[in-house]
C-alpha cells in the first residue's frame, strides 16, 4: 500500500514533523480505497445481513420461549439465535475478524519497502514511531466504525421491525461486544504486523499470519486433547484439581478468549464459562445475570485479549525502531 505525503507542504518549516492526525487520515483513506478492505467489508457486511434475516425469521419463536431466561432481550436475540442454518454473527466474527486483522496489516510495512515509498516517507519531517502509530490508530478507527454501524443498523432494524425500545443493559452489552470485536481484530492486526517488519515479501508475512490463525482454529485444541490424554487421567482432565490447567490452556487461544466473552456477554444466562458441580448448580435460579456479574466472569478473557493485544504491538514497535531502512 503506497504512501505519499507530499500534499502536505513542508515549505513553511522544515524543521516541524508532519501531525500525526494527518498521517491518520492519510492512512484511512488508502485503507478505504484498497480492494482487499473492500472485499473482506462487502463479505462481513453481506454476512450480517444473512444471520439478520435469519434471526428475524426466529425472533418470533425465542421470544415465546419462556423458558429461556434472555427471551425478552430482543436486540441480543438478533445477534445470537439461528436455525441451524446460518451461524450467528458473533460467531462468522470469530472466523472473519483474524481475517480482516490479516489483510490490513500482513503488506502494511514490508510493501512500501519493496516499491521504495518507505524511504521516501523516512526521509520527510516524520518520527518513526509516527507512522507505526498511525497505522495502528487508523485500523483501530475504521473497524470501531465499522462495528458501530453495523451494530446501529441491527438496533434501527429491530426498532422498526418489532417497535420494541432497546434497553440500557442490552447498549452496555451490545457496546462492550463491539470492544471485545475490536480488540479481537487489532491483535491479528498487531500480529500480522510484527511478520510484515520481519518478512521482505507480503506473500511470506501472509502465509505466517494465515498459518498461526489456521494453528489456533484447527490444530490448537487437537494437541491440547493429545496432551491430555497421555498425562492426565480421563476423570480429571476437567476437574478442579492438579490437572486444571488443562481446561486453562483450552481457553488460552485468542479465538477462545473471544468467544467465551462475547458469549457470556450476548447470553446473560450463562453463569459459569467452565464445568459446574452440582453443588454450585443446587438452587441456582435460572435467571439472566445483570451486566455488572456477567463482565466479572469474562474479565480475565477481555483483560487477556487486550494484554496480547498490547504485548503484540509493543513486539511490533521494538522491531520497528530497530529496523534498517535503506533503498
Amino acid at each position: 500500500m503506497a504512501i505519499s505525503y507530499t500534499d502536505f507542504s513542508f515549505s513553511k518549516s522544515l524543521n516541524k514533523s508532519v501531525p500525526i492526525w494527518a498521517m491518520v487520515r492519510k492512512e484511512i483513506s488508502d485503507h478505504i480505497r484498497s480492494w482487499q478492505f473492500i472485499i473482506l467489508l462487502m463479505i462481513i457486511v453481506f454476512t450480517f445481513f444473512a444471520s439478520m434475516y435469519v434471526a428475524i425469521s426466529n425472533l418470533n419463536s425465542a421470544i415465546s420461549n419462556t423458558k429461556d431466561p434472555d427471551h425478552l432481550l430482543i436486540y441480543l436475540k438478533l445477534l445470537t439465535i439461528t436455525d441451524g442454518s446460518l451461524p450467528p454473527f458473533h460467531v462468522f466474527i470469530s472466523f472473519l475478524g483474524p481475517l480482516l486483522g490479516i489483510s490490513l496489516g500482513f503488506n502494511a510495512i514490508n510493501s512500501e519497502q519493496q516499491n521504495g515509498t518507505l524511504i521516501r516517507v523516512m526521509a520527510q519531517p516524520i518520527y518513526r514511531d509516527n507512522l507505526l502509530l498511525s497505522k495502528f490508530i487508523s485500523v483501530t478507527i475504521l473497524i470501531s466504525t465499522m462495528f458501530l454501524t453495523l451494530s446501529l443498523l441491527m438496533i434501527g432494524g429491530g426498532l422498526l421491525i418489532t417497535g420494541v425500545p432497546i434497553e440500557f443493559e442490552e447498549v452496555v452489552r451490545i457496546l462492550s461486544y463491539i470492544i471485545i470485536c475490536v480488540f479481537y481484530v487489532e491483535f491479528w492486526f498487531s500480529l500480522s504486523i510484527i511478520f510484515s517488519i520481519r518478512f521482505k515479501q507480503a506473500a511470506t508475512a501472509a502465509i505466517a499470519a494465515i498459518g498461526l490463525w489456521l494453528f489456533f482454529t484447527i490444530f490448537y485444541n487437537m494437541i491440547i486433547n493429545v496432551i491430555a490424554k497421555v498425562i492426565v487421567p480421563k476423570s480429571n482432565i476437567f476437574s478442579s484439581g492438579p490437572y486444571s490447567w488443562i481446561e486453562m490452556l483450552f481457553h488460552m487461544a485468542p479465538n477462545q478468549l473471544y468467544t467465551d466473552a462475547t458469549t457470556t456477554l450476548l447470553m446473560p444466562k450463562v453463569r459459569s464459562l467452565g464445568p459446574m458441580s452440582m453443588e454450585q448448580m443446587a438452587g441456582a435460579i435460572p435467571n439472566s445475570l445483570p451486566i455488572r456479574d456477567s463482565l466479572l466472569i469474562v474479565w480475565p478473557q477481555v483483560s487477556g485479549l487486550i494484554s496480547v493485544t498490547i504485548a503484540c504491538f509493543a513486539l511490533a514497535y521494538y522491531f520497528f525502531m530497530r529496523k534498517e531502512i535503506k533503498c
